[in-house]
């Protein structure tokens, strides 16, 4: 990864309308010293991240069994420098099921220098993930291509869908029995507070995005006393973990693939696919069905193009990339075009099977799922008439769940009126996480303050180029203040604009000399850690 810029505003910029309301300062004691020191650190730095070190901690596979056996989870940092010491800020990019080691140095190196200064910035692997032991990896190259089409119009690909999920839940449990019964969200919340034992610290600070709110969440509910500041950005719908956040999810990408239609027909001088929005959604749909039945390259059929074009629902900043290889395609024909962006943004690595298999053992663990395959498959068709971009994709990524060789927990009730001020940021289009989430998380959460970016689509909002979302950030992160009743808005305490829209590429030699995925932007570079589908 490349070093992200760093943000251009003052350190200790004020805000009008910030109520101080922070708790004391974490305790940094020669004591808290002490213990901090049982963590052995080592450099790891990278030519981004020159600070970087690593470290490792055991916690139980099973807490309720603390003296049994024990898991290692693996630990980043950026130590803190200044001589206020505020304590540990742990960082996490959501998943389940992302890897969390290059966060720390991100965040460390994203924030305001005299902000960071003041923390340790700790990324972690949680358990499962990455370079933590043991990692999951269920069935490896499970994404590889050639998959069915992921809309079933025939009872035998739908079969062939319903075969694949099947077998991949089985071949977890036949892989990891052990392993299973404690991968869930309780299980890493509670490894959190191992992390921070280790620490010496007294209070955890802790930063998440997307399923990172939900971590936080849980954390907060299990440990209300242990939480000093708490930044939830993209926030997790509590209330519909996660069959129907996975529906909310389908209507909103299906509106975010519309605002791509809608950002290429307004540079139709660039594209040349129209000018209405909707004839653009069409010529998409045609490019679905001619891959479907002629795969392009022989790798990229109907599901690998929604795999490539579904980070644009994440990302806007990856739009004039994929609008120039869809142009090619429409125009030209050319299938290595199409080709080239399967391999930058929809295909899956060994880390992706990693994160998969994480993904599915935390979601499918957490919560009951519908085990009756006719309820999937009527809520999907229902949902696909309006929502058709993402919606069986999105069933068949998630139907491992109809089948899990592990009885589910009941999800946890996170309201909580026992924290301190709590900082919530939420785009009003986000797809991933759609506002009401958002809306819900600040209802449940007493006492926290929500800020807004009216308009924007992006999944994880701060650090990300937007000076007055990261300006309420870091004065939150330096001093506790939190916005109250500012801009508007019955439903939240501020309200910042969204970023501005991306604009097309001067041509296709653009496109490869940025490496075809817009990584050098500041958003650029958060959307790679935080990944997608989490």
């Amino acid at each position: 990864m490349t070093k992200r810029p760093g943000i251009l505003f003052a350190v200790g910029a004020t805000v009008a309308g910030l109520v101080t309301a922070a708790p004391s300062p974490a305790t940094a004691d020669a004591g808290a010293r002490r213990a901090a020191a049982q963590l052995d650190w080592t450099d790891c730095g990278t030519a981004s991240y020159p600070r970087l070190q690593c470290s490792s901690v055991s916690t139980p596979l099973d807490h309720d069994d603390p003296s049994g056996r024990q898991i290692t989870l693996a630990l980043s940092r950026i130590p803190h420098t200044a001589k206020t010491f505020q304590g540990p800020l742990l960082v996490n990019p959501g998943g389940p099921g992302g890897s969390g080691l290059s966060m720390a140095g991100f965040v460390a190196s994203s924030l305001p220098k005299a902000v960071a200064a003041q923390y340790d910035v700790i990324g972690f692997d949680p358990r499962g993930v990455g370079k933590s032991e043991p990692a999951l990896d269920c069935v490896p190259k499970y994404f590889d291509p050639l998959r069915p089409d992921s809309t079933p119009n025939s009872p035998e690909v739908e079969q062939a869908n319903r075969n694949r999920a099947a077998s991949f839940a089985k071949a977890c449990g036949e892989k990891y029995p052990d392993l299973l019964p404690h991968m869930d969200t309780v299980s890493a919340a509670k490894d959190l507070d191992v992390i921070r034992q280790a620490t010496g610290s007294q209070q955890l600070n802790y930063f998440g995005y997307s399923y990172g709110t939900y971590l936080g969440a849980v954390y907060a509910k299990l440990y209300p006393e242990r939480v000093r500041r708490l930044v939830l950005d993209s926030n997790v719908d509590p209330e519909g973990v996660w069959y129907e956040d996975n529906i909310g999810q389908n209507y909103a990408f299906d509106a975010r693939h519309k605002a791509f239609a809608a950002w290429v027909a307004r540079h139709d001088t660039t594209y040349g696919l129209g000018s209405d929005p909707a004839k653009v959604e069409g010529a998409w749909y045609a490019m679905r069905e001619a891959v479907r039945a002629h795969p392009a390259g022989g790798r990229v059929g109907a599901s690998e193009l929604e795999d490539t074009f579904l980070p644009g629902g994440y990302y806007n900043g990856y739009w004039p990339y994929l609008a120039d290889a869809f142009a090619a395609y429409a125009h030209d024909h050319d299938q290595e075009a199409l080709v080239e962006a399967y391999k930058r943004f929809g295909a899956v690595d060994s880390k992706g099977d990693n994160g998969y298999s994480v993904y599915s053992a935390v979601q499918c663990r957490d919560t009951p799922w519908p085990r009756q395959w006719n309820t999937w498959r009527n809520d999907s068709w229902k949902v696909h008439e309006k929502a058709p971009f993402f919606t069986w994709n999105n069933t068949w990524y998630n139907a491992p769940c109809a089948d899990w060789p592990v009885e589910p927990l009941n999800p946890v009730q996170v309201s909580n009126r026992n924290l301190p001020p709590v900082l919530l940021f939420q785009a009003t289009e986000d797809a991933a996480t759609p506002y009401e989430g958002g809306i819900t998380l600040h209802r449940r959460l007493h006492g926290s303050s929500l800020v807004v970016e009216q308009g924007g689509g992006n999944h994880g909002i701060t650090l990300s180029g937007n000076d007055c979302l990261d300006t309420y950030l870091a004065d939150y992160l330096a001093k506790g203040t939190v916005p109250r009743g500012e801009g508007g808005r019955a439903d939240a305490d501020a309200v910042c604009a969204k970023s501005p829209d991306p604009q097309p590429l001067t041509g296709r030699a653009a496109a490869k000399a940025a490496g075809g995925t817009g990584t050098g932007s500041r958003g650029g570079i958060l959307h790679g850690l935080l990944g997608f589908r989490g």
